[in-house]
């Protein structure tokens, strides 16, 4: 696998709604197709991967702020997978460091691993 470096712009704004829904819906399908094709440890095994994320990022259609990719790609596969978590074997915890529930991630991966 090729490595480099990638420069991209801090851009500053928010990812307009529009946008956001569109990658929560398109991220739902290809998370599906690739938790049943690959399995879930796959699937975290290539999101892993800086160079594949943001190919992801950007096939989601997320090409309108290169910079603030995973600010936004996180939490869409977030609430793509919503209520199908145990179905598909995957769980994403975490999110941006203002939100309601970053701060509570340690804990819900502790309960996660006990399920």
């Amino acid at each position: 696998m090729r490595r480099g470096i990638a420069t991209f712009t801090l851009d500053h704004g928010k990812c307009p709604r529009w946008l956001f829904e569109r990658m929560v819906k398109l991220g739902r399908e290809m998370t599906r197709v690739l938790v049943a094709e690959f399995g879930p440890y796959e699937f975290i095994r290539r999101i892993a991967d800086p160079v594949w994320f943001q190919a992801l990022g950007t096939v989601l259609a997320f090409d309108w702020n290169a910079s603030g990719l995973t600010t936004i790609l996180t939490p869409a596969l977030k609430e793509a997978i919503r209520d199908q978590e145990r179905e598909l074997g995957l769980f994403i915890c975490g999110g941006t460091a203002d939100s309601t529930y970053s701060w509570r991630t340690g804990s819900r991966r502790s309960r996660l691993s006990c399920a």
